[in-house]
């Protein structure tokens, strides 16, 4: 009975999820284009590792998510903290403000930070005009532009980590901080000894989901820079549709989001390792 109610969510997941990838890595296998599907081995790859336009796609993304992942799990940590012991008004306001971005559509988001980026009339330079500052062409200067993306990433991923963390602080027993407070523990070394040890769980998903998503930015890419100036924006899932839906080039498509899999997984895998934890309260 437990494999038939399953069966549902399994029946979608081999069809949806494990046939494409497997199909994915066979694609990668062959020189597959609109008009020619030959079997080349690991041809594609190479042709990867020598490409530099892939170099820098692909060190444009670990820029992203290096700078992305910290920043989005100190913030949203801060602000959980910040707020999980006032109102309960309070507290659903805030989950409100941070959470709306998130459920929000990509689309109309990107619309609003390519106006705040506008270099003659956007937000932006009109803030920094105040300061002296020349206006800056934020999305076409390839000193600014992959930052500028970053912080679009970042502003609309910290609305489920807070939530996460709020519900997790509210959850971790009083009477541990209060016996820490009693033995004269600092702030600090009740946040270290107690507080974190404690949102190890929280930590593992929040890090885990961030670093999968922040590999895979594509939209923000693709509506707002199309992966320039100058491939300075250009990611690898930005490359993976570039190469199979622009040029046709299917079987190199698929060797980069198999590069880009074997990543991730590595990355997970190390991540499960140092934040996994059998703490339970």
């Amino acid at each position: 009975m437990s494999y038939l109610f399953l069966l549902p969510a399994l029946t979608f997941f081999l069809i949806f999820v494990l046939f494409p990838m497997l199909k994915g890595g066979y694609m990668s296998l062959y020189d597959y284009t609109i008009t020619s599907f030959e079997f080349i081995g690991f041809d594609n790859y190479m042709t990867l590792y020598h490409d530099e336009t892939f170099h820098k796609s692909l060190r444009n993304t670990i820029i992203i998510v290096a700078v992305a992942v910290p920043i989005v799990i100190m913030f949203s940590l801060f602000v959980a903290m910040a707020i999980y012991k006032r109102s309960e008004f309070t507290r659903s306001f805030f989950r409100g403000v941070f959470y709306l971005p998130a459920v929000t559509s990509v689309v109309s988001v990107t619309v609003v930070w390519g106006w705040i980026y506008h270099p003659n009339f956007g937000v932006l330079n009109y803030i920094t005009g105040f300061f002296g500052m020349e206006p800056i062409s934020w999305l076409g200067d390839t000193r600014t532009a992959l930052m500028a993306i970053t912080v679009i990433l970042i502003t609309t991923s910290v609305g489920q980590p807070i939530i996460l963390y709020i519900a997790s602080l509210g959850n971790i027993p009083t009477t541990y901080i209060e016996a820490a407070q009693i033995d004269r523990a600092t702030p600090g070394q009740i946040f270290r000894k107690v507080i974190w040890p404690l949102l190890m769980p929280t930590n593992l998903y929040v890090i885990v989901i961030t670093t999968i998503n922040s590999f895979q930015i594509f939209a923000l890419i693709q509506l707002l820079t199309s992966g320039g100036p100058v491939y300075s924006t250009s990611t690898v899932m930005y490359g993976v549709y570039e190469q199979a839906f622009l040029l046709g080039n299917f079987g190199l498509a698929s060797a980069m989001g198999v590069v880009l899999a074997i990543i991730i997984g590595i990355i997970s895998l190390i991540q499960f390792k140092y934040f996994g934890s059998d703490v339970e309260y």
